[in-house]
């Protein structure tokens, strides 16, 4: 059996560089220690395929790592804590580049579709001390983040939430009248509908070795999953709408899993006149991913009010 290759680095700021270190991992969360055992390759290890061995790894790292509390219902979907941070630092350089290369650190930051598990607010506040509104579609999301950010001492002075109470729009009734962000970011549903996720779903229990009966080991709800046209739609949805709060957000910016999508939503932001937009190409392991970003203010006016 050949030993896995060595992973390709994260972001240089993200703290999950190299294999995981599962003597401080279940020293800083001993509930993780029962589901440690020494792999195929004599390392240590947990089973990827148990999504209880999942959730006690992102509860040890982040302990470990930024010293929260954090528990998810069973059901919804379970990050991958160094891929989400990769996001966050690689966000944190976007803004660099409007304030002389310095990450700014008294910010303002969105995230659509925060989801039960609130990941980036917490990873974002606990890097850059930035000030994040989380937004989720779903009651019950907004109360299970609320319930974290209510289990961290001194977050709710970081975090803040609110549902969107509009099914058919993502910046309506969320951004309020006066406010200001500095940027938005959002991991929007990836599927375009149930069946094409049930599909990908059953396909990684099969790449997992597992029976196709067994539980995801990542879980997700509808509205973490999939939605009308997938995120194709979602993000040209979000760019739609983006045009209205050109004012009240610099930077608007959104994952984009399928590299196919990119060349229409370019498109769609020449056609609205964005003032410039930049594809952010960010690396996890052997996983390749990006982000889209665009704004409609000029380098000037962004510079100015990130020192405000």
């Amino acid at each position: 059996m050949n030993k896995p290759a060595a992973t390709s680095p994260f972001h240089p700021r993200n703290r999950h560089q190299g294999r995981y270190d599962f003597a401080a991992l279940t020293a800083a969360h001993p509930p993780l220690a029962v589901k440690v055992r020494p792999n195929g390759y004599g390392e240590l290890s947990v089973d990827f395929a148990d999504p209880e061995a999942v959730m006690l790894l992102n509860q040890a790292l982040l302990k470990l790592f930024y010293n929260l509390n954090w528990q998810l219902p069973t059901g919804y979907l379970t990050p991958p804590v160094p891929g989400r941070a990769d996001y966050v630092h690689a966000l944190a350089d976007l803004l660099a580049s409007d304030n002389g290369g310095v990450v700014p650190r008294d910010l303002d930051v969105m995230d659509i579709g925060c989801g039960a598990n609130c990941i980036y607010p917490l990873i974002g506040n606990a890097e850059y001390g930035w000030r994040f509104t989380g937004t989720d579609i779903t009651a019950e999301a907004i109360t299970v983040a609320g319930q974290i950010v209510a289990s961290n001492p001194g977050l709710q002075r970081g975090v803040r939430l609110r549902r969107q109470k509009e099914a058919s729009a993502i910046f309506a009734g969320v951004v309020h009248k006066n406010e200001r962000y500095h940027a938005v970011l959002c991991n929007p549903p990836f599927h375009s509908s149930a069946e094409e996720a049930a599909s990908v779903g059953q396909r990684k229990t099969r790449n997992l070795g597992l029976g196709k009966n067994a539980p995801l080991n990542f879980g997700g709800h509808h509205n973490e999953l999939w939605c009308d046209g997938g995120e194709r739609k979602f993000v040209g949805q979000m760019i739609a709408e983006s045009v209205t709060h050109s004012d009240a957000i610099i930077w608007f910016t959104s994952l984009v899993s399928r590299k196919e999508n990119l060349p229409a939503l370019r498109d769609q932001l020449c056609d609205l006149d964005a003032y410039e937009v930049r594809i952010i190409e960010m690396a996890q392991g052997q996983k390749q991913s990006r982000f889209i970003a665009w704004t409609f203010q000029p380098p000037a006016t962004r510079a100015k009010r990130l020192k405000r």
